[in-house]
């Protein structure tokens, strides 16, 4: 099945879009994290185009083909979520399942709970539910591990020490050359993606609100940034929710443990 490109306007931001699976399928969103870009979902796509899905994996605002809009209040997550619903509406769908993984899965779950009308499923890969996030940064283990939340909020020196090189070393071990080259040009303007972690903590959002729909997290349990006690949501948040831990995966658990995460996904969104 082909792989498709195509941007959509959603709102004030045009998003740059890859796709497979017939169009007429059940919408399936896929939601990269930092710092990604599409291609994050290369594997997920064809197996949900295989299964039926209409599976659309944008670039988020501030990556890639999408548009960027400049200053931090363009990244609070009143936007980012405003996107995805108008995206779900602009692909002609009232609603669809939505994946995410880190910061997509971020938005993934401020879109379940803000906007329950447009997502029917959730799955949420290597990022905790946003109340446990807040409470795990409380803790000295988890302060340890996001340490880089803080120093993102540090003007221009964070777009100079995220280097081509530094990105490499990131991904060398999840992606081919060529799908590095990827997400190099995605980030090549590093400030957009920095402003999320500048948002979130200038312009926080503690609107929870519980999630009816059901939910699937999926965790990398060698994951270095994102302890595995987060993993397990506060059922009074997320009352209809599983859990399922690769204990040989990392944090980009969707392509270190491709195979297990389709088949986790497949039997939750079918």
């Amino acid at each position: 099945m082909k792989l498709e490109f195509f941007d959509v306007q959603a709102g004030e931001v045009r998003l740059h879009c890859a796709a497979m699976g017939p169009r007429d399928g059940p919408l399936a969103v896929l939601l990269h994290g930092f710092p990604d870009c599409w291609i994050s979902w290369r594997k997920q796509l064809p197996a949900l185009a295989a299964a039926g899905f209409r599976a659309v994996a944008p670039d988020l605002r501030g990556y890639g083909g999408s548009d960027k809009p400049r200053g931090v209040k363009a990244y609070r997550m009143e936007k980012l979520c405003a996107d995805i619903a108008l995206l779900i509406e602009a692909l002609g769908h009232d609603r669809a399942d939505v994946v995410g993984h880190d910061w997509g899965g971020y938005v993934a779950w401020y879109l379940a709970m803000w906007r329950p009308g447009r997502v029917r499923r959730i799955a949420a890969l290597n990022i905790p539910h946003p109340q446990r996030m807040v409470r795990g940064l409380w803790t000295p283990r988890q302060l340890h591990k996001s340490w880089y939340v803080f120093f993102f909020q540090l003007p221009l020196l964070p777009e100079r020490f995220m280097t081509d090189e530094r990105l490499q070393r990131l991904f060398h071990r999840i992606y081919q050359a060529e799908e590095i080259s990827i997400v190099l040009q995605a980030v090549r303007d590093r400030s957009p993606p920095i402003h999320y972690y500048r948002a979130a903590l200038r312009h926080p959002s503690l609107r929870w609100k519980r999630i009816d729909a059901p939910a699937l997290v999926i965790w990398g349990e060698r994951d270095r940034w994102l302890g595995a006690e987060l993993a397990q949501p506060d059922p009074r948040w997320v009352p209809d929710v599983r859990v399922e831990r690769i204990a040989e995966a990392g944090h980009w658990v969707q392509a270190e443990a491709a195979e297990r995460v389709n088949e986790l996904l497949l039997a939750f969104l079918r």
